[in-house]
């Protein structure tokens, strides 16, 4: 919730726009405790995760709540491409979000529609929400908030990578985000994203995504992969995720000790 007399402002999208790259953590395990030590680390971006993260409405504020004083941007993968669902996450305080499974022109036009307020979109207007600080500040909200929002995209099926073009034309898409796993799949080579063909059709997403003027996004599995995506001209990388690198974390230290001193 923002401090009153403080302008809602997504520091992300206007260093994008900077032609600058920035760099983000996964938040996956719905905890307020990760979202705190991420957002303290000093990223750019969290990225929380509602499409398969376990978190609800009250686990994602939560999320926020933790976040809030580090200079953090907050995004949310949405659960999917619907306006009741966005317009709840937005109320939240999220700075912005990314849809899933966006195939069509029109899921695209759909998923801009549900972040706009009238008359570009259909976002419900209300001033009670801790996005519009529960009725009081909203001036520093309402006047900002269609222009400072970020809306990414997931082009993860083959369906997407054909519309492409067409989705690409649809004004208030900031960025696309290449989901590699769903993409792969999608196409027939399941969980390889390393295959030529899928490699190939990431490679057209790429180009046609950056001559469009959009940002590119994606994940990596650490600093060294993420650094080869920012040289290929991606802005928006998630290096991380909460759940993951403590999964390796702890396997890996098991392993040793397993090693050193057995069973």
């Amino acid at each position: 919730m923002l401090p009153i007399g403080q302008k809602f402002y997504t520091r992300t999208k206007h260093r994008i726009q900077q032609g600058k790259k920035t760099a983000g953590a996964w938040l996956q395990i719905g905890s307020p405790f990760t979202a705190e030590i991420l957002g303290r680390a000093g990223f750019d971006w969290l990225m929380i995760d509602m499409e398969h993260g376990p978190g609800d409405i009250m686990t994602l504020i939560a999320q926020l709540q933790a976040m809030k004083g580090y200079g953090v941007d907050a995004f949310v993968r949405a659960p999917w491409n619907d306006f009741v669902t966005v317009k709840r996450i937005l109320d939240a305080g999220a700075n912005g979000v990314l849809i899933p499974y966006v195939c069509t022109k029109q899921d695209a036009e759909a998923a801009v529609k549900a972040v706009l307020y009238p008359p570009r979109g259909i976002r419900g207007v209300a001033g009670s929400p801790r996005a519009e600080g529960y009725g009081v500040g909203n001036g520093d909200y309402f006047p900002y908030a269609d222009q400072e929002i970020m809306l990414m995209v997931a082009i993860e099926t083959q369906q997407g990578v054909d519309n492409l073009d067409q989705i690409l034309q649809v004004e208030g898409i900031d960025g696309i985000f290449v989901g590699p796993m769903d993409l792969s799949t999608s196409m027939g080579h399941f969980g390889d994203p390393a295959h030529p063909q899928v490699r190939e059709a990431i490679a057209a997403i790429e180009e046609k995504t950056k001559a469009a003027g959009k940002f590119l996004g994606t994940v990596a599995g650490g600093y060294e992969k993420a650094r080869a995506l920012y040289d290929r001209g991606y802005q928006y990388i998630a290096v991380m995720a909460d759940g993951v690198a403590l999964s390796n974390l702890a396997h890996g230290i098991v392993a040793q000790f397993r090693k050193e001193y057995g069973d």
